[in-house]
């Protein structure tokens, strides 16, 4: 029995057979895969790690470039754009977008923000880390939930705490036409994150 997951495609995961706007789709097992994993888990960033576990069933015997050369063919082969519905999140995984969370939101990103460091003050504070914030003023309308945007914050201040020395955490975001851009910058490592305008 086929099941919408937004984006106007069905799955049926008995048969794991796939139909677009009605017709049938030929995937591979591993696009197949990736797909009904991404799909299950839509509106939460997949790590590489978490992909190669859930539809290779091993993290050893793959490297995680396999997986682009499978989510390339699978963009492709359903008429996917290379940033929607399957986003590619930099150094974090990817995100299975539905439609139900393609909107725009609108968010006091300064209120968020500084909520956001407070959660994570006792962490910070451990490595020796003072926060330093200069976010763009009047950018409150981005194209992602707030659930995705601190699973997207906690994942790279996480990276960025595996490595950090005392100093200076600076949390800075500038604008261009299409992004809104965070970067998170421990004595010059720096994590950096787009995120689509709303609009």
């Amino acid at each position: 029995m086929y099941i919408p997951v937004g984006n106007h495609i069905e799955l049926d995961r008995e048969l794991r057979s796939v139909r677009k706007d009605g017709q049938e789709v030929k995937l591979t097992g591993l696009e197949y895969g990736l797909l009904a994993y991404l799909t299950q888990h839509a509106d939460r960033i997949c790590s590489r790690t978490e992909l190669l576990e859930g539809v290779w069933c091993s993290t050893s015997q793959y490297d995680t470039g396999t997986i682009d050369v499978h989510l390339n063919a699978l963009r492709r082969k359903l008429g996917f754009s290379k940033t929607a519905p399957i986003e590619t999140i930099r150094g974090v995984g990817f995100i299975y977008r539905s439609q139900r969370n393609a909107t725009a939101y609108t968010i006091d990103l300064q209120t968020f923000v500084v909520k956001w460091l407070h959660s994570h003050e006792a962490e910070i504070t451990s490595h020796g880390l003072v926060p330093s914030l200069h976010l763009t003023p009047f950018v409150n309308e981005i194209a992602m939930s707030p659930d995705v945007l601190q699973q997207m914050l906690d994942a790279n201040l996480a990276a960025l705490l595996s490595t950090a020395r005392p100093g200076i955490l600076r949390i800075h975001s500038k604008l261009n036409m299409t992004h809104f851009i965070f970067s998170l910058d421990i004595n010059g490592t720096v994590s950096e994150l787009r995120i689509p305008l709303g609009g």
